[in-house]
């Protein structure tokens, strides 16, 4: 049985308001956190002012935050379920014989819309401001003495020309483009020839495309060039693909992407694992909101609600822990991708749903 329109739009704005309020206040700390961070890596790269590393914070800060919406979904329902509760909301609709599974009934809504909203808009727009993010941080950190994380990037190729090992700092996602390059040269016997510092280097169909390069070469002066050419026998897809992380493709370029790795002889897995995972998310926040159910309605005058809170973080968090043991299992492909993606959401749900039975109809 639905529950009264008035009511029900009543509970889910107030439903609404909380999710959406706790996820801001996220968002800010996040923002603020990472702002701060980036002004202070800031301070020996030219060009890297206060409002450059603001805007560059406001666009990382959406994928960051993004890994927490379940979370969000689940304290702002059980802040939303224990503040219905403690302002006897929750015992008058019970007294006019509304049971529980009608005044869920909004919040479970309004977590299959904000879960919807998320995959379909939210998402891409995140996707293409973290690729954007990449760019701008490419151009200003590369090469500074803050730049090196430990994870610089490697490729090795053959061609004509002999071989080459080149090591990049930062790669831009969605492209082929490599930031803060180095390039070690040999000839066919394996000799080294030179080195080749670049501040970036595309990748074009049979090329390297290298800007702003110093040759450094033994018993030769050192030569730059504004533009240098190097042959590759690489394909530019590969590459492109092998540097553009699953999250930083948006939600409606998956399939194609995952598509098109299979037609260059790749595996896709991790792409087909990251769409699976986005088309779960609305079921995932569903789960979330049985789990706060489950913890958050007590009456108050029983007492005992912080120990079922603690509960209900708990809870969260198991099921945070399952749904990354999954993904990993699902992206070495132990499991199948669906299979990873669904298996969180989907026993959350259930296993919500059992307590919830058990809670209110014994």
């Amino acid at each position: 049985m639905l529950i009264g329109a008035t009511l029900g739009r009543y509970f889910a704005l107030r439903f609404m308001r909380t999710v959406l309020g706790v996820f801001i206040t996220v968002f800010a700390l996040v923002y603020t956190l990472d702002f701060v961070e980036l002004l202070r890596r800031a301070g020996d790269s030219e060009g890297a002012t206060a409002g450059l590393m603001a805007q560059l914070s406001l666009f990382r800060t959406p994928a960051v935050a993004e890994g927490v919406l379940p979370f969000a979904v689940l304290f702002g329902s059980m802040a939303t379920l224990l503040q219905l509760s403690r302002k006897l909301e929750l015992v008058v609709a019970r007294a006019a014989g509304i049971s529980a599974w009608q005044f869920l009934q909004p919040g479970i809504f309004v977590a299959l819309a904000i879960g919807a909203f998320t995959v379909g808009v939210y998402n891409p727009v995140s996707a293409m401001l973290k690729q954007r993010s990449t760019e701008i941080e490419a151009k200003i950190f590369a090469r500074s003495t803050k730049a090196s994380s430990g994870k610089d990037l490697w490729i090795r190729q053959k061609s004509l020309d002999g071989q080459a090992i080149l090591r990049a700092e930062t790669a831009i996602e969605g492209t082929t483009t490599l930031a803060g390059v180095s390039v070690f040269t040999f000839d066919e016997a394996g000799s080294f020839v030179s080195q080749i510092e670049a501040a970036r280097a595309r990748l074009h169909d049979g090329y390297w495309e290298l800007s702003e390069a110093r040759i450094l070469a033994p018993g030769v002066p050192p030569e730059s060039f504004g533009t240098y050419l190097i042959a590759s026998p690489l394909d530019p897809g590969q590459v492109r693909q092998r540097f553009t992380p699953p999250d930083s493709v948006p939600f409606w370029q998956l399939s194609e992407t995952i598509a098109r790795t299979e037609r260059a002889g790749l595996d896709a897995t991790r792409y087909r694992l990251q769409y699976d995972v986005l088309l779960a998310r609305p079921m995932l926040f569903v789960a979330m909101v049985l789990v706060a159910a489950t913890v958050s309605l007590r009456f108050f005058r029983f007492g005992g609600v912080g120990k079922l809170v603690l509960g209900g973080v708990a809870a969260g968090f198991a099921l945070y822990v399952a749904r990354q043991v999954m993904e990993g299992l699902g992206a070495s492909g132990i499991v199948g991708a669906p299979v990873a993606a669904w298996f969180p959401a989907v026993i959350g749900s259930l296993l919500g749903t059992l307590t919830l039975l058990y809670q209110e109809d014994g």
